[in-house]
């Protein structure tokens, strides 16, 4: 995007009770942003696991901050807590709808009905678009992007696997046989190691991110690699 830079991400937090409530403003990015955003979390939930991320002054989330937050409520409900999103602004709730994960977080419309959610019976599973079956290993550096693509396309009806070694993706791929290798841009060390990686899988379509996918909006970013992965699907 011309004439954009990144805005600094500002965090107030407060405890209500059991439940962290972190007020964002600014930008949820790929960078300091995202480990700022991180290391808040991991300062305050020692003992409290709830957290509410209130998200009415954000005006910009990319890739690679989707896929932290992606990340951070799945660190949290492997911990037996939870991740809830409030007061979405106009541009993460447009975010959220077009990559299709507004129904992978609990979303509400005030902070007090946040909180109060997390004395609610649990939500019944996340439905995908679709009946899982095309299989498709993605490889990157990045844990948070790894897990903004495996939300992204488990979304749009696909079965996932994702690492960051490409000695675990090669064991991946033989025991999965996915259609697609999704190669992250943090893996895309030279044009030699590319081409050798793709001779090593010689019947499987091999999808290069783009270099700037991780800072890209994530709405554009994720909807042009879905019609990427749909177009060579149908090819």
């Amino acid at each position: 995007m011309v004439g954009w830079c990144p805005m600094q991400l500002i965090l107030q937090s407060q405890i209500m009770g059991d439940v962290l409530v972190i007020h964002c403003q600014g930008h949820i990015v790929f960078g300091d942003e995202v480990r700022t955003l991180q290391r808040e979390v991991e300062k305050l939930t020692h003992v409290r696991k709830s957290v509410v991320l209130q998200l009415a002054e954000v005006s910009y989330v990319d890739s690679g901050g989707l896929g932290a937050l992606v990340r951070l409520r799945n660190l949290l409900r492997f911990d037996g807590g939870d991740l809830k999103l409030c007061q979405l602004s106009p541009f993460v709730l447009q975010v959220l709808t077009a990559t299709k994960l507004l129904g992978v977080f609990h979303t509400y419309a005030s902070e007090k009905e946040a909180i109060e959610a997390f004395s609610w019976a649990l939500a019944p599973p996340e439905k995908t678009s679709g009946t899982p079956g095309t299989k498709i290993v993605c490889i990157d550096s990045s844990n948070d992007l790894l897990a903004y693509l495996s939300a992204l396309l488990k979304r749009a009806g696909y079965e996932v696997f994702t690492t960051k070694y490409p000695s675990d993706a090669m064991i991946l791929i033989r025991a999965t046989k996915p259609r697609i290798v999704i190669y992250g841009s943090g893996m895309q060390t030279s044009e030699s190691a590319i081409e050798k990686f793709r001779q090593s899988v010689p019947n499987v379509q091999v999808l290069l991110l783009p270099s700037d996918f991780s800072t890209a909006e994530a709405s554009q970013a994720g909807t042009e690699l879905v019609d990427r992965v749909r177009s060579v699907l149908t090819t």
